[in-house]
Formats: C-alpha cells, structure tokens, sequence
C-alpha cells in the first residue's frame, strides 16, 4: 500500500493563521483535531482540507458546467494527497421553513411515502369500505356474468353533484351523436335548447349504449367499445343499469373506486402523501397543518366595556372616523347606542361588526318626520384582520394581525398536512400521518412487527422499502434522538439535534471512502448520550470511512484513533501543530489541551457558592412544546445553570418562554412566549440580555468594530485630526459603506462577490484597494502616523495600546482582550470568526455597556467553540458580572460550567415526551446527591464527590 492511500498528506497549508504547516492525517481512523478557540482547527478541517475537496469535485464538471460555477479559488496550500470525496457536516442550523420536518430532512418520510403508494388498501372516505380498480377485460367478464340476459344501460357520468344550467354541455354532447342523457336519475332526449334549473346540484351522465347481455360474438365485441367509449367519456368511470332496476347504479373504474358511492381516487403517487405538492396538501392551510384565525376574546376583551371607550381592541377609542361612522350607522339600524356595553348589543348586530354586512334600510327621524336612506357596507373587524393578514405586504401590519389571532391546527386536515384522499389510504390499519406523528421508538417497533401483517404481495413490494426505513430509524436511535417524531418541525430543533439528524442521515446512506468533518458534534449533547453520538462515529469508521472531527470533548478526545492538537495560542499566536499522536502519547506532551487531559491543570470549584441577593423572579405554569406545567424559581445575584438531557425542555423553558417575557417586559418586544400562567418578581430587575448562538453578521462588511460600536468612535476620532478638519472630511469619511471615502471599485467591501450558483460566493481581494477598502485622500489622513486602514488591521492587543488614552474607545477594546479575543483584528470579517469567537464578542459588545448591578443574562450554550482554557476565561468575565450584583442564567452541559454555578435547575427525566419536568434543583452538590437525575451522576463524578 503506497503512502497516501494509508494517510491523508497536507503540505504547506497557508490558509486563514496556518503557519505554513504540514500534517500527516491517517485514514480510515477517527481523528480529533483540538486545541484553542480560534487556533486554527476549523481553517485545517474546513477551509483547507473540505475547501479542496469540493474545489476537486467541480473540476469533474464539463467545462460547460464549469461556466456557470465559476472557479473556486484554490485554498492556499502546497499539496494535499490522498484525499477521498469530503462531506462536511457543519453546525448549520436546519431548514426555518415550516415546510421542512424530520421525516423530510432524514429522508424517511420519503421512503413512507414511497410504501405507501406501492403497498397500502386505499379505503372510501364515504363508506369506509375498501376500494377496487379493474382492467377493462375485468369490467367486460363481470358485466357479462353479473348481468347475464338482462336489458342494460351503460353510462358515462360526467356531472356530479354540480350546480349549472349545462346548456352548452348538452349541444357539445347532441354534436358528438348521443340522443340520451341521464339528468338526476330520469333519461331524457337531448334537445335544442336543453337547460336545468342552476341554482340547484345535478349529475348528469351520457347514455352510450342500450343493449341486452349475452354471448353473442357481435355482442361481446359491441360491449368492448361501449366500455372504451364510457371511459373515455366518464374519466375511467363508468356505470352500468339494469332497466328493470333503474335506481340501482353499478359503478366500474380504472382506478380506485368505492364499489357502492361511486367515488373514485385517482391511483396513488408518491407525491399523493407529500405536503408538498398540490396533489398531497390539504387545500385549506396548503400543507402547513396550522392556521391563524382571529380569537373573538381578544378583538373584545371585554364585553362590559363600550365600543366608544374602546371595547374593540383593533379600533381603540371612539375617533372621528370612516370606521365609527359606520358602526354608528349600525347602530341606528339595530337600535342600540355606541355607548352601551357590548354585552347589551343584539346578537345580530354585533354578527355585522365582526363579520360584515351590506344592506339598505331607511329611519323615520322622529323630530322632523323625514325618511332618511342609509347603506350598511361593512367588512367585518374579524375579515379585516384576516384580510391584513394575508395580503398585506408590509410585516408591521402582519405583526399587528398576528396579535387577535390564535395559531389553530387546521380543521379540514386535523394538523396532518395532507387532503382527506391521502389519509384513507392505509398500511395495517394506519394511515401516513399517524405513522409521522409516532416517535422514533413507537415507530421502529411497529415496521418490526409489520412483517407478519402484510399480505404476500405487498411483503414482496415492501421488503426493500421497509429495511431502508428501519436501518435509518434505527441510526436516529443510536445518535440519542429517540424522543423525535417524523412530523416535528425542523425549525424547532436545536444546533446539536439538527447536526446529529445529518450525521444520521449521513451514516444512513452507507457510503465508504468517504471522508467526513464533523464540526463539535457534541453540542447541546448531554453527557449521557455523548457514548452514542462515539458510537456512531465509530461504526462510520469502521465501515470503511474516514472521519475528522472538531472537538474539545474531553470523552470524544479519549476514544479517538489519532489527535492533533493545534496552536500554541489563537489568532496569529496559533496556526502551528504543537503535538500530535495517540491520546495517550498526548498526555506526555508540554501542551495546554494536555495539561487539562492529565490533570495537571483544571477549572477549579469554588470555595463557596453565593447567597445571592434573596430576591427571585418565580415563573409558574409554563407548558410550552413537552413542559408539563413547571414551576420554576430564578434566585437573583446567583449564576444559574439549567441543565438535563437533549430534549428535556431547557431551551423552551429559558429561550422561548422566560426571554420572551422580560423582553417584552422591558422592552416591548413582538415575540410571543410560549404558554404560562402567571410570573413574578420582574420588579427586581432593570434590563434582559440574551447572548446566542447566531453569527454576529453574514457578509464580509460587518466586523467586531463595526459590531461592537467603537468603529463610530474611532471615525469620529479621525474626522476631530487637524488634515481632515481641513479637507472638511465628516466621520462619514470614513466609512467603507457610503460613497465619499470607500473605494468604489470593491464599494468597500476589500473583496469583490464572484457569485456561484447553486454553490457559496466566492470572495476576491480587491485589485484596485489591495484590501485596503478606502481610497487614496481617505488613507492619506492619519492619526499616530496610522491610517484608518491600519486602524483596522491591528489585534484588540494592540489597539488598547494604541488608544488608551481615549476612554470610550480604550473600554469597548478592552473588554474584547478581556475575553480572551485579543489576538483577533478590529476588521477582521464576522464570517471568518469561529462559532466560539461570534459568541465571545457579543458578549463583550454586551459587557462593555455599563452594567446596573440588575441586569439579567441569558447564555445559550457558551462554551460552544471553546477550549478548557477559553472556559477558564469566559468563566472569569461571568464571575466578574455576577459579583456586581447581576444574575446570569446558562444553559448549559459542560460539566465545567456547571459545577461552577451558584444554583442548578435540572429538566428531565428524558428528551420529548419524557421530558419536561423539573427533577431537582439546589447548588451543585445539593444536585449531586440525586438519585435518578442523569445530570447529577455525571456532576458526582466532576465534583469527586
């Protein structure tokens, strides 16, 4: 076996702070590259080794395709050997269309989809009865033996249950040489003329032939083209009389048809499950299973009060306005004032407000004895906000909508999605949607069981099907998703579910030689399932696979094959590899990822928890998504850690239903909490921050000054410098996103856009700034002899230095160094920052603000991206806020956050249905001593209680 076909070879990577390294990767082994928060792990895994991979693979493209790719730049290195074909699972999160769910993202809802229209009973919505299909040989052997020697009608229905006068339907059918229709059961002559009544529903259907059943040969070849000519009239339907029995209808079809209604569904399609495709959706909420309609209790909360002093809440109080004048005129015709409680309006009335009316009347006027003539032509407040709803263009008006509506599941469809047809067909007696709602577990255990209840021909259409649904249920099980359902919205998923739904999906489609990059696939995984999520990724090794991964976990990093461990420190401080091998041989190296592995360096517990400051915000009934009415205490002046298993309820219970109330609270925020009862205490505090995972900008131009603020301080800076005073130059000048200072040929991006389809855009340096951004008079304007482009390529390090002596400037980049990013540069671009580093300068955007001894923090998952010893400093900054009095809530399952916490709230016992209470709650070693709580097994152990 030569070299390169046993490792992977990268020489001279120079890409992002790589210092021209070479690296040695073994394939078919799962590698862990580790090391320190913006060291250059993801710029060696993804940027290099990925970046070359896809650049390869559209190198296979004709040149024809090529042209509309455009060229992907090549990654800055020497050589790299013995790549296979890349896949990059990234922390992307899923799809936010509503559109896109479980079942559609792992694929197994297309498979179910695709059993369901080779293999299932299609039944009659009507009768419940199963359905039939025959052959036109079919049709002609049952008639001839069914209706043996009687006088037959065979009709071609055409109309069902339609109002119309149908006058050109019947000339276009006199033109085609029929005599004879059947109109609501009688058979009548065709005429000139002919016309029904319109206002009432009618079937109508041809008379194609009149003859006597036997088996005659002239006969039985007459009755082969009548059927021909019935079908093609009648849709593949047609119905056969007795003319002794006229009432009797037999009906025959090519497709499915009920054999005693009559109704016919056409033979089913994959897409006849989808909710997708028009043909699958239910037509009332086009697949989406929700709908919003106006809540009558909030357009009139209450009915004591009047219309004049704003019972109705979208009108508010009584204006001098089209809208009240109508509502007077109302009034007058049904005899009430505007100024009587709502409660005493007549029903009918108040039936005209809500839903609209259009009517005239004429009113007597008592004192002058004059008739005077009024029109009511009034839209009804409920179909005016429905109306906004859905048609307005502008989202302010849509937002205002959304506040008298409730999000209902649909009524036609029952939340499935799919029309009525779709849900009557049937494998052992369960329809698709049912199937869908069921979770992963219920679901792999009833296709174990489906074998021996299906019929010998649909086992041999199923087999293949039903083992590609199983396996894929079953790598959904192995990566800990077990409380999922295949109907669950993608946009509820959080980062670690969705990335380990691709990993699943990934290891389900069994492909070998392939080489896979993990970003951190352990986020938001508890402990307990980080066993699963090795597993997994072990079993794609050893299929033949080779697996990279971007790690801290300390497990993962134990169990790999082979680590590299970059750095010495971030930024232009790292890009070296400083050791590699074994995890064993690891942990004998000078390095700070092995001084944490051996113990020798560690996070250390504090001495003692805080008390707090005895105040506590008490939130009560929250029921949101799987919480099952929890009731939860926030003490304040603590640091509180909110812990349990993926699924539990963390993120509903923090993200979408505390948050959302004290942005409201202080804030007047638009988004809705999810459901609660009652919360108290919000009195205590002054102001919410929330810091997520969400990059801090998608495009080239945001960039930490810029995000954090103090580029306004610095540009201003530069405007105050005697040659710009003289030049006249405004802060403005110094923008690269307005005209005046920016070089125009990149309009201050540095970059220029070559634009990809259906591929990301790729950037290239400017050739006519060289980067710089600014044109030549801007440059030319200096403050301590650097130009404002210097400005903006010197590291936080050197910029406090620089600008110390200006204090709002020097306090913004302080904080920054303060969390550990002082290696990064003032204009470096958000979208080459690491997930860790985004996350890092929102919180010292938010730091540098002066904080009020009051405020409360909300951290998702900060150690995401981070390395022990990014903890130990980002544990420090938070230490530092909750002395002064603030409180900081972190959801959270590193075991080295946690234990420092003043106060743990653990949510389990399991993910989805089994989750969603709170198990225990206390400082961590009250939480320790927990018997059934998974957290509290793993914090024992942390703690070395």
């Amino acid at each position: 076996m030569t070299n390169y076909e046993e490792n992977i070879e990268v020489q001279g990577a120079r890409v992002h702070n790589l210092k021209n390294i070479d690296v040695t990767i073994p394939r078919e082994k799962l590698v862990v590259i580790t090391g320190l928060s913006g060291s250059g792990k993801s710029s060696l895994a993804f940027d290099t080794i990925y970046a070359e991979g896809q650049r390869r693979y559209i190198e296979t493209f004709s040149a024809y395709a090529r042209q509309f790719l455009g060229g992907l730049e090549r990654p800055d290195v020497d050589k790299i050997d013995g790549l296979s074909p890349v896949i990059a699972i990234e922390q992307k999160t899923t799809s936010k269309s509503p559109r896109s769910t479980v079942g559609t993202i792992t694929e197994i809802y297309d498979f179910l989809r695709l059993l369901f229209a080779r293999a299932s009973d299609a039944y009659s919505f009507n009768s419940g009865e199963k359905m039939v299909s025959y052959s036109d040989e079919q049709i002609k052997k049952l008639i001839l033996t069914d209706f043996d020697g009687k006088r037959v009608n065979v009709l071609a229905p055409i109309i069902r249950s339609r109002k119309g006068h149908y006058r050109e339907l019947f000339e276009n059918i006199g033109k085609q040489g029929f005599v004879k229709v059947r109109v609501d059961g009688t058979i009548v002559d065709i005429e000139k003329g002919m016309r029904l009544d319109r206002y009432k529903t009618h079937d109508i259907e041809i008379v194609i032939d009149r003859l006597v059943i036997n088996d005659e040969v002239d006969n039985d070849k007459r009755l082969t083209e009548t059927i021909k000519t019935a079908m093609y009239h009648g849709d593949d339907v047609l119905m056969v009389i007795d003319q002794d029995a006229p009432t009797e209808a037999r009906y025959f079809s090519r497709n499915l048809m009920c054999p005693s209604s009559g109704i016919s569904y056409p033979n089913p399609e994959p897409n006849t499950f989808s909710f997708n495709s028009p043909k699958g959706m239910c037509q009332n909420c086009n697949g989406l299973g929700t709908l919003h309609e106006v809540n009558e209790n909030k357009v009139i909360p209450d009915t004591k009060a009047t219309i004049k002093g704003g019972g109705i809440a979208p009108l508010g109080e009584y204006k001098k306005s089209w809208i009240f004048k109508q509502l007077e005129i109302i009034a007058e015709r049904y005899e009430f004032k505007i100024s009587d409680p709502i409660k005493d309006i007549p029903k009918e009335a108040m039936d005209v407000i809500l839903n609209g009316g259009n009517e005239k009347f004429s009113v007597v006027s008592k004192t002058l004895g004059v008739t005077r003539d009024y029109k009511i032509d009034f839209e009804g407040i409920i179909s005016f906000i429905k109306n906004q709803y859905e048609d307005s263009e502008s989202s302010s008006i849509k937002r205002w909508a959304k506040n008298y509506m409730d999000k209902v599941n649909c009524s036609e469809c029952g939340g499935s999605r799919l029309r009525k047809e779709s849900l009557y067909f049937k494998v052992n007696k369960k329809n698709i949607a049912e199937l869908a709602s069921m979770d992963v577990v219920e679901l792999s255990a009833w296709f174990d069981d489906l074998k021996n209840n299906l019929s010998k021909k649909q086992q041999k259409i199923a087999t293949e099907v039903v083992k590609e649904i199983s396996t894929r249920l079953r790598f959904l099980l192995d990566v800990g998703l077990n409380y999922l359902s295949l109907s669950r919205s993608s946009k509820s998923l959080s980062g670690g579910e969705a990335q380990r739904i691709r990993l699943a999906t990934q290891i389900g489609s069994q492909l070998v030689g392939v080489l896979y990059i993990l970003d951190e696939p352990s986020i938001g995984l508890h402990q307990r399932d980080n066993e699963k999520l090795i597993n997994s990724l072990e079993s794609l090794r050893d299929i033949g696979n080779s697996v990279i991964v971007v790690e801290h976990d300390k497990d993962m990093i134990e169990r790999a094959d082979h680590v590299i461990d970059i750095g010495p420190h971030a930024g232009r401080h790292g890009g070296e590899i400083i050791s590699e091998g074994t995890p064993e041989e690891l942990l004998n190296h000078n390095t700070l990822t092995a001084a944490y592995l051996n113990g020798s360096k560690e996070i250390a517990v504090p001495s003692e928890r805080r008390k707090g400051n005895g105040k506590k915000v008490v939130l009560k009934g929250a029921t949101g998504n799987n919480l099952k009415n929890v009731s939860v205490e926030f003490p304040l002046g603590k640091m509180i850690g909110v812990t349990g298993v993926s699924g539990s309820g963390k993120s509903t219970l923090v993200n979408e239903t505390l948050y959302p109330i004290l942005n409201a609270h202080f804030f007047n925020a638009v988004k809705e909490p999810m459901p609660y009862k009652s919360i108290k205490g919000l009195e205590h505090i002054d102001k919410v921050i929330d810091i997520n995972q969400s990059p801090i900008g998608r495009t080239p131009r945001s960039n930490p000054a810029t995000y954090t603020g103090v580029f306004s301080e610095i540009r201003s800076l530069y405007a105050k410098t005697p040659e710009a005073m003289i030049r006249g130059y405004k802060p403005g000048r110094f923008s690269f996103n307005v005209k005046g200072g920016r070089c125009e040929t990149c309009q201050g991006g540095g970059l220029r856009v070559i634009e990809m389809n259906f591929l990301p855009d790729v950037y290239v340096e400017c050739e006519t700034c060289q980067g710089k951004r600014f044109n030549r008079e801007t440059l030319e304007i200096r403050y301590k002899g650097k130009s404002i482009a210097d400005v903006l390529a010197m590291t936080m390090n050197e910029a406090v230095t620089f600008f110390e002596h200006i204090p709002k400037i020097y306090r913004k980049l302080k904080t920054i160094k303060d969390v550990g990013l002082g290696y990064i540069t003032l204009g470096q671009q958000s979208t080459t920052l690491s997930g860790g580093e985004a996350q890092r300068i929102k919180l010292a955007t938010e730091l540098s603000k002066r904080d009020t001894g009051n405020t409360f923090y909300i951290l998702d998952e900060p150690t995401t991206g981070l390395h022990f010893e990014d903890i130990r400093v980002l544990m420090e900054v938070l230490n530092k806020l909750v002395d002064k009095g603030n409180t900081i809530v972190v959801i959270e399952h590193n075991m080295d956050v946690i234990k420092m916490a003043d106060h743990i709230i653990d949510i389990g016992y399991e993910g989805g249905k089994g989750g969603g209470k709170v198990i225990t709650t206390g400082t961590p070693e009250e939480v320790s001593n927990h018997k059934k709580s998974h957290t509290a097994r793993f914090l024992k152990k942390e703690l070395k209680l």
